[in-house]
């Protein structure tokens, strides 16, 4: 993430939401304002470059999931989550790149029917988030 507001955002929702951890590339700064409790209930990860974090969820079991507007792209509208997802959302104006989205076991992608024809990565990473845990309710016993 670029900004620190929409990553502020993105740990606001997973408070709201039981997500526990997120793990965020680069300069990553959470503005408590905006995080609120998030900033509280999610613990935060920082590392420097997003390869080797995927490289290291894959072997530890986890689908990595993108979110991005991608060839192979599967619709969120029909999207079915493993318990043991880990969402992956790129940079804000260049998303994942070909190296990143090698890594990644799916990528789902969120239809647009207007204009622009994305969302903010805040926004998008809420209503993803928000499928997934529609898919896996908190406190269901095979979510982790």
């Amino acid at each position: 993430m670029r900004s620190h507001v929409n990553l502020s955002h993105i740990v606001r929702t997973c408070g709201c939401f039981g997500i526990q951890r997120v793990i965020a590339c680069g300069a990553a700064g959470i503005h408590g304002r905006i995080a609120r409790d998030g900033a509280e209930a999610v613990e935060i990860e920082v590392h420097r470059s997003l390869p080797p974090v995927l490289d290291r969820l894959r072997a530890d079991g986890w689908e990595l999931v993108g979110l991005e507007q991608a060839t192979h792209s599967e619709s969120l509208f029909s999207f079915r989550f493993v318990a043991r997802t880990a969402l992956v959302i790129g940079n804000e104006r260049t998303g994942l790149t070909p190296e990143e989205l090698a890594r990644l076991h799916r990528v789902a992608e969120i239809p647009m029917a207007g204009l622009p024809h994305s969302l903010n990565a805040a926004t998008a990473t809420a209503i993803a988030v928000y499928e997934y845990c529609r898919q896996w309710p908190a406190g269901s016993e095979t979510r982790p």
